[in-house]
């Protein structure tokens, strides 16, 4: 799958931005005017996937990430229902292309959720994170849930294999595996930690090293170890900065980047030494991390509420869709919870989104 470098960021208003970065040339120019940004794709919706409960607004099923495999052929969703859905990628894609089962409109197909998914694992608390586990092709995925446990499900087994439970039952925001060491996880949570922990040690996973970044116990919102370079992972945390860490010496972060205004939800390394934060503040920054500065601020939400994902690193706007609600009785517009990008071809991309209705809606682009 190719990294194409880019973020996808949204918030409660319901409304999906792309961004493009800018070249090296652009950012050496702080103080001049910033050109604007280019699209080379042409993006459409392609499928929505919903259920009759969701509709019906019977039944709450927020769809709080999304998360592809590495190779990019499955989809792996989960949030308040208590399910872990997993769709193959590539069959909606099938079913795009014959144009079954499509809208009166002819615009899209339009599927259920229980046709559309591979299969689904009931899950023992609402889904906070998830991430799937490297070196293991699609067959493990990892989770966080609102009451502080970790676990890890064999996808083919369809069952838990690993669990572990550290957090005080406060809620996990985040976690991530360690690249140069697949089994190393991280997580953090409510309780003001982030923790280490290796499924191979036994007692459910023993805490190899925990850090509190902020004194005054502010919570964890997001964890990424950096896989471009070392034993190195960066903390998010409700203070309003980035911590980072050496793994090998976690006493003291390596460095602090200061400079949102509100929570630091979401962190990518963009490459060794350039890091993109999100924040509630409704701002992406761009860092040096060498030199602890920011290097551009990228603007264009009014959140209101909560800038909720990222998906690593792009500039202003070059592409936006407000989010339609689906005849909802009794409900306001809703908000786009989660997104996902992924790029497997030179001229095809694929982006989904999911809302607080429980719809998945599925994008295709192409290059121009």
């Amino acid at each position: 799958m190719t990294d194409i470098s880019s973020s996808i960021h949204q918030e409660q208003e319901g409304v999906i931005e792309i961004q493009v970065p800018q070249g090296e040339e652009e950012k050496e120019k702080e103080d001049q005017e910033e050109e604007k940004a280019t699209c080379e794709w042409d993006f459409h919706l392609s499928t929505v996937i919903s259920s009759c409960n969701s509709i019906n607004g019977s039944v709450c099923d927020i769809l709080g990430v999304l998360e592809f495999d590495p190779c990019g052929n499955f989809l792996a969703s989960g949030g308040i229902a208590r399910k872990i859905r997993i769709y193959d990628v590539n069959s909606l894609s099938q079913e795009e292309r014959e144009g079954e089962r499509r809208t009166s409109t002819g615009a899209h197909v339009a599927l259920d959720h229980g046709n559309a998914c591979n299969y689904y694992i009931c899950t023992p608390a609402k889904l906070s994170s998830l991430k799937w586990k490297p070196g293991w092709g699609s067959r493990v995925l990892g989770s966080g849930d609102y009451d502080g446990v970790v676990m890890e499900y064999d996808l083919e087994k369809k069952m838990p294999v690993f669990e572990r439970d550290e957090h005080g039952g406060r809620r996990v925001w985040s976690i991530d595996y360690c690249h140069s060491d697949p089994v190393l996880g991280a997580s953090g949570a409510d309780d003001g930690t982030m923790q280490m922990w290796d499924p191979r040690c036994g007692d459910d996973g023993k805490c190899l090293a925990m850090v509190q970044p902020c004194k005054q116990y502010s919570p964890v919102c997001c964890v990424e170890f950096n896989p471009f370079r070392g034993p190195i992972v960066a903390v998010g945390c409700a203070d309003r900065k980035v911590y980072t860490y050496d793994m090998r010496k976690m006493m003291d972060p390596l460095f602090v980047l200061d400079g949102h205004q509100k929570a630091v939800t979401y962190i990518r390394f963009l490459d060794e030494r350039t890091v993109i934060s999100s924040s509630v503040d409704g701002c992406l920054k761009m860092w040096d991390a060498e030199d602890q500065r920011v290097i551009r601020t990228y603007k264009g939400h009014n959140n209101s509420r909560r800038l909720i994902g990222m998906e690593t690193g792009w500039g202003e706007p070059i592409w936006v869709y407000g989010r339609e609600p689906m005849g909802l009785i009794g409900h306001d517009h809703g908000f786009v919870s989660s997104v996902c990008w992924q790029q497997k071809e030179e001229n095809r991309c694929t982006l989904m989104a999911g809302d607080s209705d429980g719809v998945l809606r599925v994008f295709s682009g192409k290059r121009r």
